[in-house]
């Protein structure tokens, strides 16, 4: 079984009186008793899965429990492919006013692919006590990106110089 599939209750584990049920088609069939909803369950020879056990009545589905778990398996797998990989823009403290602009269409292009981007300004030697400057040369070149943006981590200081992370809007 999959580390990041949830469990699911049941059939006898279920422990709400009331509960809304949605039948295999997806057709929502109303809120009924607990006891209802399991006879009609064995009826059609399916399990009743707890779905939504938050909700208020709680919701459960009608359906094969091992293919209810393949499709959570399928979707989680779905996911991890959606999720583009990091990418990592590295500026220096005196790069010159192309390079960054060139940087920053980079940036752009990873942001409209999707994917995350992480942005180091890498301070070297006495550099590193020019703390407020670098802030100021980090966020000019945020500025020269085209694209709206969110910050994952906003640009704090890290033992090599100062680092920030964002995504597309």
């Amino acid at each position: 079984m999959g580390k990041n599939i949830k469990k699911f209750r049941i059939n006898n584990q279920i422990r709400a009186r009331e509960v809304r049920v949605i039948d295999e088609e997806g057709k929502n069939l109303g809120v009924m008793k607990l006891e209802e909803a399991l006879k009609l369950a064995f009826e059609r020879h399916l399990d009743l899965v707890e779905i939504a056990p938050k909700a208020n009545p709680p919701v459960v589905k009608i359906v094969d429990y091992g293919k209810f778990l393949y499709q959570q398996k399928k979707k989680e797998k779905e996911k991890k492919k959606k999720q583009k990989e990091l990418k990592c823009v590295r500026i220096g403290f005196k790069e010159s006013e192309h390079d960054l602009s060139y940087k920053a269409e980079k940036v752009t292009e990873f942001l409209e692919e999707g994917s995350p981007v992480r942005i180091d300004l890498i301070l070297r030697g006495r550099e590193k006590i020019f703390i407020e400057e670098a802030k100021e040369k980090i966020k000019k070149f945020l500025e020269k990106i085209e694209i709206e943006y969110k910050f994952i981590q906003e640009p704090k200081k890290v033992p090599r110089g100062i680092s920030a992370l964002i995504i597309k809007k």
